[in-house]
């Protein structure tokens, strides 16, 4: 029998990575005979550039940059090993998860850093870039990364605005032309698992703001600031993009990102090409999925949910197998033939995701075990 084990990562407990082996441990505890194909996941947050690594053979290179709060940091890039590709990951460069609790405010981060990390790129030699968006800390609309890059952005009285989201409110006045030309040559794909537009209540404030260190009163005051930068960059630009799908990606990363040029993409759907996971689906007989937490969300743009719809194509049985599973309702049924948590007595999240390793192995063992016997 052979199983596509293809898992996201559990956030604060295993990588994409570590929870494809364990997730094997679990199937050959079972059924020492049975083949293993191992594809980690991710759908354009922490991991993407793991797991693309990881599916290609490629490589990762070491570079300094601005971090979140205008710190220098030290972060990677990725290089695909099928093609010069750069592999980028914001949550790597810009991610709430480098911002300690106590310093998250969107309106004190910056991405200038993700910017800083293009132009490397660019100044290595690719001109292909895959820029996975998700797990920011910022709610800059992109301004750092524009600067960083050469755009420069004034206030009423002509000087140059800062580059945190609190600047964005100064903004009347952009300057584009000194944006890197080399953008130009480039093919900018963006891998992103929302589709939410910049501004408004579905917006990169409302929505993702609370999350990143936001009160009430912040929210409306960014999301007044987006709609207003906004309108000054559509205004010099003569196009519109605050409203297309992901423009409010990564705190408005993705509106930015199109004025570049960038087409926002399926995280999940980029990954799973890349790594042919298809392919390994329809040759298998069983498909194991996962992640930390799963919930509606699973269904919009997330990893796992991606993967189920694959194999339900091909008709290939897919189990979820997760840190936690919020469905009172049993909506995940409809798209895995199995959902089951990993929490197998009383205990606190604490515990749960210090022995996330060891309680995956079991519950994947568990479910291969009662696969295996109602296949005979």
């Amino acid at each position: 029998m052979k199983i596509t084990v293809s898992p996201d990562s559990f956030k604060g407990s295993l990588s994409a990575k570590q929870a494809s082996n364990v997730i094997e441990q679990g199937c050959q505890t079972a059924d020492p005979s049975v083949v293993i194909k191992k594809i980690p996941m991710a759908d354009g947050g922490e991991g993407t550039v793991d797991a693309l690594i990881y599916s290609t053979n490629g490589k990762r290179l070491h570079f300094e940059v601005t971090g979140p709060l205008g710190e220098p940091i030290s972060t990677i890039m990725g290089e695909s090993g099928v093609n010069h590709e750069a592999l980028i990951e914001v949550a790597s460069v810009c991610g709430l998860m480098q911002v300690p609790k106590e310093k998250q405010n969107p309106l004190f981060t910056t991405s200038y850093g993700l910017g800083e990390l293009v132009k490397k790129a660019l100044d290595v030699g690719y001109r292909q870039l895959l820029i996975g968006l998700g797990g920011s800390a910022t709610n800059d609309g992109g301004l750092g990364m524009l600067q960083a890059l050469g755009a420069k952005f004034y206030d009423e009285s002509n000087h140059e605005v800062g580059f945190y989201g609190n600047d964005l409110q100064f903004v009347a006045r952009v300057d584009l032309t000194n944006l890197d030309p080399r953008l130009e040559q480039c093919e900018i794909k963006v891998a992103s698992d929302v589709e939410n537009p910049l501004c408004g209540e579905n917006g990169a404030s409302h929505v993702f703001g609370p999350q990143k260190g936001a009160s009430e009163q912040i929210v409306k005051q960014m999301d007044e600031a987006l709609a207003h930068y906004s309108q000054v960059v559509e205004g010099e630009l003569g196009r519109t993009y605050k409203n297309k799908q992901g423009a409010g990606a990564a705190g408005g990363l993705g509106f930015a990102l199109m004025v570049m040029g960038g087409e926002i993409m399926s995280g999940a759907q980029v990954v799973g090409e890349i790594a042919r996971l298809e392919d390994e689906i329809k040759s298998s007989q069983l498909v194991v999925t996962g992640e930390g937490q799963s919930d509606f969300q699973t269904f919009f743009g997330k990893a796992p949910g991606y993967v189920a719809k694959l194999a339900k194509r091909h008709n290939v049985p897919c189990v979820l197998i997760s840190g936690a599973v919020d469905d009172r309702e049993g909506k995940l049924r409809d798209l895995f033939s199995g959902v089951f948590a990993i929490t197998n007595e009383p205990m606190s999240l604490a515990e749960c995701m210090e022995n996330a390793d060891q309680l995956l192995l079991q519950q994947t063992a568990n479910v291969v075990h009662l696969f295996n016997n109602l296949r005979k």
